[in-house]
């Protein structure tokens, strides 16, 4: 049988990235909590916890984390439908999820939003590339993930939420900087483009659709939605930008599209755990609606 109380220790430390933090939020001392996860740890027979700054855990403690997270849900359920076995130190859950910054600028708001009005949780969301959070998933860091990926995850499953549109613009005095002679593969490589991180691809891929080939391109790193937009605006670089950031750029002149007629469109996808767990169906539910709105039918 597993000691719940020495679970959600080491939650707490994974969580909070550092043992002092997790004791204020679990209203013990320092000591205490580095007892009960150097107690599961010699239960278990492997360390859980990676200590330093910040305190990370271990694969094994990530599973662990996933598995206090999901009894953590099923518990909440179990409580409203019999709300006389809650007690006062009835926490409440914390899901974690990964989500691409883009998504989390645009529409992923309004999910979480809707998500939280229904359900007393807490939610730690993590931004990360689109095309990387699906390892935040196969790592068991995160039950649930905005992802570029459409094939599902070992023990994930995949749900389409629609394609987000992405248009490379810039300001009117950069475009005449820069692309005086046109947009071509020799102006793209003189241009300066913003970069989001160096695991962004969007400039590149914007590219290839449309010259057919790939550019090496000059570059600014900004890891920031809107400060991407607000750079365009100022003629730092021109960048790949979700469609309803630049709307009223577009629409008062301070930005324009380096192709109006070439969107970028991504694809993404809702993965999540394929255990039974009735709250991530309506979290599923909330995210769903939320894409339908704020993406376009992929």
């Amino acid at each position: 049988m597993l000691d719940y109380p020495l679970l959600a220790a080491l939650a707490a430390v994974v969580r909070e990235g550092s043992f002092e933090r997790a004791a204020r939020a679990l209203h013990l001392t320092p000591s205490a909590v580095s007892q009960r996860v150097k107690l599961l740890e010699e239960r278990v027979g492997q360390v859980l916890i990676v200590r330093g700054p910040p305190a990370q855990a271990t694969p094994a403690g990530l599973q662990l984390c996933r598995h206090v997270e999901q009894v953590g849900m099923l518990e909440h359920d179990l409580l409203q439908a019999l709300p006389a076995l809650a007690s006062d130190d009835t926490g409440r859950v914390t899901l974690r999820v990964a989500v691409n910054a883009d998504s989390l600028a645009t529409w992923f708001v309004n999910a979480a939003a809707s998500f939280a009005e229904i359900e007393p949780v807490l939610l730690d969301i993590s931004l990360e590339d689109q095309d990387h959070t699906a390892e935040r998933l196969r790592n068991a860091d995160v039950i649930a993930a905005v992802t570029g990926l459409a094939k599902p995850v070992q023990g994930c499953r995949s749900v389409s939420l629609g394609a987000m549109r992405y248009l490379a613009t810039a300001s009117p005095a950069y475009m005449r900087r820069h692309f005086a002679k046109g947009v071509t593969a020799q102006t793209l490589a003189q241009a300066p483009c913003l970069t989001f991180s160096r695991q962004d691809r969007l400039q590149q891929a914007w590219c290839s659709q449309f010259l057919g080939q790939s550019v090496e391109l000059p570059r600014h790193w900004l890891p920031s939605s809107q400060a991407f937009v607000d750079a365009c605006r100022a003629g730092l670089g021109w960048g790949m930008n979700p469609a309803p950031l630049v709307a009223q750029g577009l629409a008062e002149g301070s930005l324009v599209c380096l192709q109006p007629d070439q969107p970028l469109m991504v694809p993404l996808y809702w993965q999540h755990t394929r255990h039974a767990l009735p709250m991530l169906k309506r979290l599923t539910d909330a995210v769903v609606a939320a894409a339908r709105v704020g993406l376009e039918p992929d």
